[in-house]
């Protein structure tokens, strides 16, 4: 049986009356209750006070001379006039088909409307049934929770944060025309609030998150043109990452802190493997980590003596050092490159030369072992935990978007090492390479890794252990950074 109330204590337009009650079940803490409903001719309308006893812990804020209400889902707050069509989601609008209505001690929310927006924004495990008239509350987390924006001298990353990594065929991205950049993500359930709140710099002047059925969407608004975007997964912190590349801002200021930023005055050296990690050993017994620490110390003394770029080693003497720690000390020190050096190891005794790698995924036989030969030092590590959980086979991604925004000066250096080491050396030059090298992932910096000849070689051993051929090497690779960075600093004053 419906009850008709008169117009006057509603405020309705039109008359109302009460219809069945939507049953609540709250799956997660296994109580039922019910929401009272009231219809007219264009909507049902839900009691937002009954809504938020239902559904939150905390009572909403009733300023009944305006016929305005607060409510609070955690940190989040929901604004909502009555008469009006549009309810404010810590600052983000979204708009209802009909406006909500008063009695004048309380306001009434059209029903479908206000439970879409609450599972976009601060309920995700919310699920109405209009039809059977039921609600259903169950524990569904945010699984892309945050959004953080980082501004690069020649582009802008996005770190788009998650609580699971998603199948790569489920993202998707592109640019509009319409100045609009798109991601979206198919199994998302995206925490619209938090995202929408991300403070903007860079090339993003706004962004908008959106919940739909089976995606989640997050766009962004350009100020101005990109040239480019990448797209791939971080492990740890698990992330979405974009990289966003922009044409360098030729304005003064924007010149002199790109100036700043690649003015080369440190390198990082890093003499591969110590310690207990003896590297590969040749069959005369000439050992990696003794003859890789003897050229980089040749290389760094080179550096010091002769120009004034200050030099940083990983390490210096014959000890142990994480690969983690390595290029966390090249970042901490603010190196502007990072170089490992190396020798290499193959099981076909004939293989000789040098060649240098760049950090990604193998574009061989011959690179995806080798790095997974060099990644082998992390089952020497004490207490690693999950530092490197995804970082090689078909799971490798570069862990930073630094290491993506400096791939083309990472590829200048390799092509520089493997032209003066090839003037040099009387070995084969085994050209730039690509693969999945742990030590190189986290260096926000140009970075390679030299591969200076074969121990398992008969001919290259001998060479690497005369003192004259391991200074011929770090001769090289010291022309090699001097020349790498003449041509950064005419690019520069190019503007």
């Amino acid at each position: 049986m419906f009850k008709c109330y008169k117009t006057i204590l509603f405020s309705f337009l039109t008359c109302t009356h009460l219809s069945a009650a939507i049953l609540v079940v709250n799956s997660v803490d296994q109580k039922e209750n019910e929401l009272q409903v009231l219809d007219n001719a264009k909507a049902s309308y839900v009691s937002t006070t009954d809504l938020s006893k239902v559904l939150t812990s905390r009572l909403p804020y009733m300023n009944k001379e305006r016929m305005k209400m607060v409510l609070y889902f955690s940190d989040t707050r929901i604004k909502i006039s009555s008469n009006s069509s549009y309810v404010l989601v810590d600052e983000v609008v979204y708009h209802m088909p009909v406006p909500a209505k008063d009695n004048g001690v309380d306001i009434f929310l059209p029903t479908v409307p206000i439970f879409n927006i609450l599972k976009q924004t601060v309920l995700p495990g919310i699920t109405y049934d209009a039809i059977k008239q039921r609600l259903d509350i169950d524990v569904v987390e945010f699984n892309i929770t945050n959004l953080g924006i980082e501004q690069k001298a020649n582009g802008t990353i996005l770190s788009i944060y998650t609580r699971e990594r998603f199948y790569d065929g489920h993202i998707s991205s592109f640019e509009h025309d319409n100045g609009w950049f798109y991601l979206t993500v198919q199994d998302g359930i995206v925490d619209t609030t938090r995202i929408n709140k991300a403070e903007t710099r860079g090339v993003i002047a706004k962004v908008t998150a959106n919940q739909f059925a089976e995606s989640a969407q997050i766009s962004f608004r350009l100020r101005s043109e990109i040239i480019g975007h990448e797209v791939f997964q971080s492990p740890d912190p698990n992330a979405i990452v974009v990289t966003l590349r922009t044409p360098f801002d030729k304005s003064a200021e924007r010149i002199r802190a790109l100036r700043d930023r690649w003015q080369l005055d440190t390198v990082v050296l890093d003499a591969g493997h110590g310690g207990k990690d003896g590297g590969t050993v040749g069959k005369s017994g000439a050992k990696e980590k003794n003859i890789v620490l003897d050229i980089t110390k040749r290389l760094g003394l080179l550096l010091e003596k002769k120009t004034n770029i200050n030099v940083v080693y990983t390490r210096e003497e014959d000890v142990f050092i994480p690969l983690w720690k390595r290029t966390q000390k090249a970042n901490e020190s603010n190196g502007k490159i990072f170089v490992s050096i190396h020798a290499n190891s193959n099981p076909n005794r004939t293989a000789r030369g040098f060649e240098t790698y760049l950090l990604n995924q193998g574009k061989s036989d011959d690179a995806i072992e080798l790095a997974s030969r060099e990644n082998a030092v992390i089952k020497l590590e004490e207490h690693s935990g999950n530092k490197y959980k995804d970082l090689t086979g078909e799971n490798l991604i570069m862990a930073t978007m630094a290491q993506s925004m400096f791939m083309k000066e990472s590829e200048e250096l390799a092509a520089l090492i493997q032209s003066e080491l090839g003037n040099r050396l009387d070995s084969r030059n085994r050209g730039v390479k690509q693969a999945g090298f742990v030590v190189l992932i986290g260096a926000s910096m140009p970075n390679v890794l030299i591969e200076t000849g074969f121990l398992s070689n008969p001919s290259d051993e001998k060479r690497l252990k005369q003192a004259a051929y391991r200074q011929q090497i770090a001769e090289g690779i010291f022309s090699a950074i001097v020349k790498f960075r003449s041509v950064r600093e005419e690019l520069l004053a190019e503007g």
